[in-house]
């Protein structure tokens, strides 16, 4: 008898009816496939880049280039995986005179993750002599941050987080 074996369903993280291209602050969470140890390594609680680390460092820092809407916040490179803080602001006319020319668009949250994987993926493969591999999962974890004591927390826990490495749950290490 064959048994069946029960496709992966993906939880999903977003908030449903949520327009996430919206004025707010997004604490975002990306690791790498397989959770795999790319960008550097803790040492004495710091994380020290590799040149794959180092393009992930200028790809995030380069999203305000290409995306008016984008103001980046706390942000931390991981071994395998990043924290960071995306709000995404009112590029409207504000008390400013209206236009003449038609408003920008504002471009969603899922957007602009989606280009930071794309365009850093590219990068370090390239360096890697991999074109086309899957460098990230498939998904990104965000959240929605809605009060001034949950920001100043996520903000703790990204400045810190290199601090806690060795206790991480994508630390291989700690992976049985």
């Amino acid at each position: 008898m064959e048994s069946k074996q029960r496709p992966h369903h993906r939880r999903l993280t977003r908030l449903q009816e949520y327009d996430y291209s919206q004025p707010g602050a997004y604490f975002v969470t990306v690791c790498t496939k397989n959770r795999s140890c790319l960008f550097g390594e803790i040492d004495n609680d710091n994380m020290r880049l590799s040149s794959y680390g180092e393009i992930i460092r200028l790809s995030w820092f380069d999203l305000p280039q290409h995306y008016t809407n984008v103001e980046l916040d706390a942000f931390v490179i991981m071994p395998n995986h990043i924290h960071g803080i995306i709000f995404l602001i009112d590029v409207g006319a504000g008390l400013k005179p209206a236009p003449t020319v038609p408003a920008r668009h504002c471009h969603p949250l899922p957007e602009i993750v989606r280009v930071f994987k794309t365009f850093s993926s590219r990068k370090i493969n390239e360096l890697r002599n991999m074109s086309g591999t899957a460098l990230w999962q498939r998904n990104y974890y965000e959240h929605v941050i809605r009060r001034d004591e949950s920001l100043e927390k996520i903000r703790e826990y990204i400045e810190t987080n290199p601090l806690r490495w060795a206790l991480d749950k994508e630390n291989p290490v700690n992976r049985k």
